[in-house]
């Protein structure tokens, strides 16, 4: 018999036109709160896509401070800077609004509003102590899947990037609103639908942590995902394209969240984290080797995602129906593409060689020289 924990977010809103109504359906989450702390960037800011939402929040009589000046690879002066403006503010609920960055930038100010633990010790799994006020996240893009995962990932130093995992950083609440994701490009659409895709991907591979829960959202989350991508990059307005990426980028979310990531996401580091190429798009492009590098042992799972979407139960039709996703969405393929060289393969694979937290979870187990290969084949 296995055995298995399983947990995510106590309450989910899928709802087009949510955001609209965001006073009406926190109110519940955010109990006595009266003091809102809004986490976001300028230009979801600039975009108006906050408008309705904060005049309905300041029309219920909260009183509402937004941080805008949040970035992709949240550096860790500006999340502590956030802190401090959070508890200047006396900031009583947090909620994150946006892609990947905000709201995982909101899961960790939230954590360190009351001072009861400073940020460095948090670093790793299960390290949190601190207590949280109330947590909402809205997503914005249909990727990360943050709004019901317990981690979040910001860039420590020059460039290496560091994750808190731990129970406190699932949110009382998600508000997933298909009509926030209206506005975001197609460069963005795509390279955010498959990092979702990588999420469900590697859920249903972890060597150590999968279980019957997760299997099954991973294989919902793929489904969905791949029926919505190519439709939602034509044609940002298809509301029934976006609903089934955010939906299934939260599927997603939930599964990895109990069966972690790997061998994908710790290549796709060391090119967020050196060259700030965005998240979604280092997974896109260190997928096709890491997938090949693993089939060998993980055979009968690819070959099961790929009889989920429709394809031929094989790893190597999963593997030509990614690469073709990429070229057909237009994602750069090549890290040459992205100003990396056969000279910053040796940093990057050191990165990676000691990720200790998510290699264990690869299905097949990755060596420095497997690494500096997996990098040079897509040069």
């Amino acid at each position: 018999m296995e055995l298995f924990r399983f947990r995510t977010v106590p309450d989910i809103v899928f709802e087009p036109g949510a955001g609209r109504r965001l006073s009406a359906l926190i109110r519940p989450s955010l109990g006595a709160a009266r003091r809102l702390f809004v986490l976001t960037d300028a230009g979801l800011r600039r975009a108006g896509l906050l408008d309705a939402p904060l005049a309905g929040l300041e029309e219920a009589g909260y009183a509402v401070e937004v941080y805008d000046e949040v970035v992709a690879d949240p550096p860790e002066a500006m999340v502590l800077e956030a802190a401090q403006r959070a508890r200047d503010f006396g900031a009583e609920a947090v909620i994150g609004f946006g892609g990947g960055s905000p709201m995982d930038t909101a899961k960790i100010v939230a954590l360190l509003i009351s001072g009861e633990q400073d940020l460095a010790s948090m670093y790793g799994v299960d390290k949190v102590t601190a207590s949280r006020p109330p947590l909402v996240l809205v997503p914005t893009t249909a990727g990360t899947g943050s709004e019901v995962t317990s981690v979040a990932v910001i860039t420590t130093g020059e460039t290496s990037k560091r994750g808190i995992a731990a129970a406190p950083l699932y949110a009382d609440m998600a508000i997933l609103d298909p009509e926030l994701t209206r506005g975001l490009p197609r460069a963005g659409t795509a390279a955010t639908g498959i990092d979702a895709m990588v999420h469900a991907i590697e859920a249903y591979t972890n060597r150590r942590s999968k279980n019957p829960v997760s299997d099954a959202l991973a294989l919902t989350a793929l489904q969905r995902l791949h029926r919505g991508l190519e439709r939602a990059c034509k044609d940002g307005n298809d509301m029934e394209a976006r609903g089934d990426m955010l939906l299934g980028a939260m599927l997603a979310g939930q599964a990895f969240s109990n069966s972690p990531v790997g061998g994908v996401h710790a290549m796709a580091y060391p090119l967020g984290g050196i060259f700030h190429v965005p998240h979604g798009l280092s997974n896109s492009v260190v997928l096709p080797p890491v997938l090949r590098f693993n089939a060998p042992v993980a055979e009968a799972q690819y070959a099961e995602l790929a009889g989920a979407i429709g394809l031929k139960p094989s790893s190597s039709a999963l593997i030509d129906e990614m690469e073709r996703l990429a070229e057909c969405v237009g994602i750069e393929r090549r890290l040459s593409q992205l100003g990396i060289s056969h000279n910053d393969v040796p940093r990057m694979a050191e990165d990676v060689a000691a990720n200790d937290r998510l290699l264990p979870n690869n299905p097949r187990e990755m060596g420095y020289d497997d690494i500096v290969a997996m990098y040079e084949e897509i040069l």
